[in-house]
């Protein structure tokens, strides 16, 4: 006898404490019928009643959703909480999901192929544009062209401008005549 009077305390005791935690750590726009703080007080004061009268008429009925952040309710119907909605189980079994994962795939890889495609023809183009720089500057000197020393004559102070004389005094005008001895 003393042993059933013994378990029962214990048991009515942890039914109070949970109950007194669990009024605590309620969020209290989602207990029922009283303030938080009345059925604290209840709670505390009726001991095992109150914590019976927690259970049947304060606790919420519902479990919390989990939200972004404490003070937001959400939607009255999230997006897949609406009634008649259907979810399949499972992501094979939803066609039009497939569907559509298909059809951003291939817009992905058309995408990618044009964006590659564009790289490579600017590529290409910048490629040309400098053959014909280059073309350009090696062919055709242009009428002010000059020498590397920027005078118009050669870089060799041998070589003058004019391809048909010689710069040396020492030699003759004519490549073919034989230099004189002073």
């Amino acid at each position: 006898m003393i042993r059933a009077e013994l378990g029962l305390g214990i048991l009515g005791t942890a039914l109070w404490i949970y109950c007194l935690f669990d009024v605590i750590m309620t969020d209290e726009s989602r207990i029922r019928n009283l303030p938080k703080v009345t059925w604290i007080f209840v709670v505390l004061i009726t001991s095992v009643v109150g914590a019976v009268a927690w259970l049947v008429a304060g606790r919420p009925q519902t479990p919390q959703r989990s939200l972004p952040y404490k003070g937001n309710t959400g939607a009255a119907f999230p997006e897949y909480e609406r009634p008649g909605r259907f979810v399949p189980t499972n992501p094979d079994d939803d066609a039009e999901f497939l569907r559509k994962v298909r059809e951003r795939a291939e817009a992905q890889t058309r995408e990618a192929k044009r964006q590659r495609l564009e790289r490579e023809r600017l590529a290409a183009e910048q490629l040309e544009r400098e053959r014909e720089r280059r073309r350009g500057s090696n062919a055709n000197p242009g009428p002010n062209a000059t020498g590397a020393n920027g005078t118009g004559a050669s870089a060799d102070p041998g070589q003058s401008a004019d391809p048909g004389t010689n710069a040396d005094p020492g030699k003759g005008a004519d490549p073919t005549s034989e230099p004189t001895a002073d």
